[in-house]
């Protein structure tokens, strides 16, 4: 099922108008936002104006693309002319953007409907959407636990209905983690195929821009709206941008689908595996042959990771500094105005990465940690070639547990990181996952199912996790809120 598809047609054949379609959602996020918390601000009278723009061409007899008149949420970590760009920092509160970052003025330039801006953990270091500055956002399968992160108020607005489609990005799992605790599906594109421009920087070689959709469709129509080269960004590929949705309709009789056996141990919830096991034979009874692989370097992504991310944390977020835009605060000496600033602006967690980063570049430690570090990526990376050398794609869990409570891993952060310990690999290596909802625990809380290509070939991811949920009943299932 396509939720774009079924509000374009509504809108063609006069059923609904843009006007009222924006109108119904706006009250939706006022009504269900007391308790969620998705949003760090709405765009409602923009969304409004931009929803008679439609309704006005409509009028007039012309033709709509699809996006147009499709209410879409924006994570703020992406700059929005006139509209402000948090990262949920403080540090950012007053933050304007003078200029729009390529993936929204793609979705503008089609006609969809931008109603807010989602929160998430600060400059998107985190796992939980605790770390904001401003607000922890709930999940909605239950308020009391963690919707994930650092997308968390994307993946949520999505899950309860608040959007139809949003934008995340994903430095370690930010997209895939958090759509496996919400239960919607959620695309880590591959490394450059997204252009970055206009993403406030976390870790540049690993961050990447992607959809949340409650289905594979609508992420597939969504992918192709924002994908392609762009000048503006020097990391952006050169390659030809398909409409994914035509590897939908596509069977799977006949793929190989590796089982990454290194994400089957220790510290996987049973309930996760249970699902998981599940998910193959669904797998296998659509046609495809499923077998278990080994990345045998796996399990040192997460240590890779924790070096990496924060060395390119520390660089990026110097330019935090009270001169030029921002929180300032007034002191004494340049030294001073630094210091007071940056202890009041960032949050426990970004200085803490702050710290790991700025430590792991100093002279004498470069060697010992980063050059190392940065080598095991490149064996991570050898793993994953050789596996997808005898297979298709691969599979493993999203996440090794459901959604944890609220403050349950706020004062351990080794246990929170290891909440990314499936989804880091796969961006130390640049390639492109999907995760899909494939089951529910005892507690009624979504299961995720990570789906991992090689670069470039989301059409495999695209083929496989259409075909599986169009056989399963997980993505019918919405969250309780009314």
């Amino acid at each position: 099922m396509s939720f774009i598809r079924q509000l374009h047609r509504q809108l063609i054949t006069k059923e609904r108008c843009a006007l009222e379609i924006t109108t119904d959602i706006l009250a939706r996020i006022e009504r269900l936002e007391p308790k969620l918390r998705s949003f760090l601000v709405v765009t409602g009278s923009q969304a409004l104006e931009a929803a008679r723009r439609v309704d006005a061409r409509l009028a007039q007899g012309e033709e709509i693309g699809l996006l147009e008149g499709v209410p879409i949420a924006i994570k703020d970590n992406l700059c929005t002319k006139g509209i402000p760009t948090t990262c949920g920092s403080q540090i950012l509160r007053n933050f304007v953007p003078p200029y729009e970052s390529t993936v929204t003025a793609k979705l503008h330039s089609q006609g969809a409907i931008m109603v807010g801006k989602t929160n998430l953990d600060e400059f998107a270091m985190g796992s939980s959407t605790e770390n904001s500055g401003y607000q922890v956002t709930a999940n909605p399968w239950d308020i009391s636990r963690v919707p994930g992160g650092s997308s968390g108020g994307s993946a949520a607005a999505v899950a309860a209905q608040e959007c139809i489609v949003a934008l995340g990005s994903d430095t370690g799992g930010s997209i895939r983690q958090p759509a496996s605790f919400c239960g919607v599906v959620g695309l880590k594109p591959t490394y450059g195929l997204v252009s970055r421009y206009g993403l406030v920087a976390y870790a540049s070689s690993l961050d990447q821009i992607g959809p949340f959709a409650r289905s594979v469709e609508d992420a597939a129509i969504l992918l192709s709206a924002i994908a392609g080269n762009d000048p503006q960004d020097s990391t952006s590929l050169n390659v030809t941008i398909a409409d994914y949705t035509q590897y939908l309709q596509k069977d799977i009789k006949g793929l190989k689908i590796g089982l990454i056996k290194e994400t089957l141990g220790t510290g996987l919830s049973s309930e996760v595996s249970q699902s998981l096991q599940e998910a193959i034979k669904q797998l296998e009874s659509l046609g495809a042959e499923v077998i278990e692989v080994s990345c045998p370097r796996f399990r040192y992504g997460l240590a890779a990771y924790y070096i990496i991310a924060p060395s390119e944390a520390s660089a990026n977020l110097a330019r935090y500094d009270a001169v030029r835009y921002g929180l300032r605060e007034e002191a004494d000496s340049l030294l001073s105005m630094y210091r007071q600033t940056r202890s009041h602006g960032l949050g426990d967690e970004v200085k803490r990465r702050i710290m790991i980063g700025t430590y792991t570049l100093s002279a004498g430690y470069y060697d010992a940690y980063y050059l190392k570090a940065q080598k095991v990526r490149t064996l991570i990376k050898e793993d994953f070639e050789n596996a997808l050398s005898q297979v298709d794609v691969l599979i493993s869990p999203t996440s090794p547990t459901t959604a944890f409570k609220v403050g349950e891993k706020t004062t351990d952060p080794l246990s929170m990181y290891l909440s990314d310990l499936m989804t880091i690999p796969v961006n130390l290596a640049g390639l492109p996952a999907i995760s899909v909802p494939c089951g529910f625990d005892s507690l009624g809380l979504p299961i995720g199912l990570q789906i991992i290509s090689n670069a470039l070939r989301e059409d495999l991811l695209f083929q496989v996790a259409h075909a599986y949920e169009q056989s399963t009943p997980w993505h019918l299932r919405s969250p309780d809120l009314d």
